[in-house]
């Protein structure tokens, strides 16, 4: 199934995408996979900060860039001239979306915050991104994802138990803010559709960080204390985690005692583990988890990946290989889903944008628009402004 550009959620909806760098841009490229038209505001000389990280795949565009700005197109305003100013406010009276994350009171002293922007259009849905609360005491503070990560808790309950705490591989905080301020806006123009009126959304990283800590940070509030870190096993169904195989880490979710059953007599073909009394059920295998788990890895280490993997999804235990990023990405199960999509023509493509996640009557939604150079569609934007030729 194609899908027609008219009959995406958010056709006709413009998207005004003033941020940078991460949490802001994911956010647009969210509404844009949806169907937004999404106008990405850049400084006309070094763009987005971004298109100085990670690795080129372009003449003004890197992998990092790449990553959050698919489904835009850009234009190079310099905010700090009244005529870039005049020429945003124009767009954003054009606009139903505008994303922002300046620092705080920064959009207001150059005349585009939520109070002169909706003044303009009443109907204007205005999504701030900051780093901490806009009325708490540290709004002036700027935001970044590791620091949110280690002030947040996140680290306290990633990585070894032995070991220092630990950052994500990513930037978790970032991402997920992003997500947030996305289904923010969406709410949004929902209500909008009722009552004819935008709204102010704001998203603080801190905020989206404590919100992460979901299950772990309700336990530490019990517990009056930091969960235990356990790396890739489960804090409390055992066995359940990433295991060494003999010739390389499976994943291994055991999880309830009619699988461990399964897994003990059909799998390893050691009934005796699930009779020995110490090991019988979760509750007996979490209590004796120190005892247990060699045991485990020594019968596990007896088989390779490849059979354990098969005997395992004969038994209707999940389980699953552990791969490097690369040999995920250009595996079967990616190729088939069509996750990867190439930005150039042929084979011999190096550069890649992922495809959008969603599904809508069973079909993935489209990249319309591969990530723009800069300012790569700013002549077409500027045509469409009062009295403003084109560049």
């Amino acid at each position: 199934m194609l899908f027609d550009p008219d009959d995406l959620p958010l056709a006709g909806i413009r998207v005004l995408d003033l941020s940078r760098v991460l949490a802001g841009p994911w956010c647009a490229q969210v509404l844009g996979d949806l169907g937004a038209d999404v106008i990405k505001v850049e400084h006309p000389e070094r763009g987005d900060d971004t298109r100085d990280w990670g690795l080129r795949t372009g003449p003004s565009n890197t992998s990092y860039f790449d990553s959050v700005n698919r489904n835009k197109r850009s234009i190079g305003v310099d905010l700090a001239d009244p005529e870039g100013l005049a020429l945003v406010r124009d767009l954003a009276r054009q606009s139903d979306v505008v994303v922002q994350n300046f620092k705080t009171g920064g959009a207001d002293r150059l005349g585009l915050g939520y109070a002169a922007l909706s003044a303009e259009n009443p109907r204007l849905i205005y999504c701030s991104v900051s780093g901490y609360a806009s009325d708490g005491p540290e709004a002036t503070r700027p935001g970044y994802d590791l620091v949110i990560q280690g002030e947040s808790g996140l680290m306290a309950l990633n990585g070894e138990a032995e070991r220092p705490p630990l950052k994500f591989g990513l930037a978790a905080v970032d991402l997920f803010t992003g997500q947030f301020a996305a289904q923010g806006v969406l709410a949004a123009l929902y209500q909008r559709e009722r009552t004819g009126r935008g709204r102010l959304v704001e998203l603080a990283l801190f905020d989206c960080g404590v919100a992460l800590t979901s299950y772990y940070g309700l336990e530490a509030m019990v517990q009056g204390r930091d969960p235990a870190r356990y790396g890739n096993a489960h804090p409390s169904i055992v066995p359940y985690g990433v295991f060494e195989a003999g010739d390389g880490p499976i994943v291994l979710t055991v999880g309830n005692n009619a699988q461990y059953r399964r897994f003990c007599e059909q799998v390893l073909e050691r009934p005796d583990l699930c009779a020995d009394p110490r090991f019988a059920t979760n509750l007996d295998r979490s209590k004796n988890r120190a005892v247990f788990v060699p045991v485990l890895e020594a019968e596990l280490a007896k088989w390779s990946r490849a059979d354990l993997l098969v005997r395992l999804a004969s038994a209707g235990i999940p389980c699953g290989e552990v791969l490097g990023l690369h040999e995920a990405l250009t595996s079967a199960r990616a190729r088939s889903a069509g996750l990867v999509i190439p930005q150039g023509a042929g084979a011999e493509a190096t550069a890649h944008v992922l495809a959008p996640p969603y599904r809508l009557d069973g079909a993935r939604l489209p990249v319309r628009r591969m990530p723009p150079t800069l300012d790569g569609s700013g002549a077409d934007i500027r045509a469409t402004l009062p009295d403003r030729p084109a560049a």
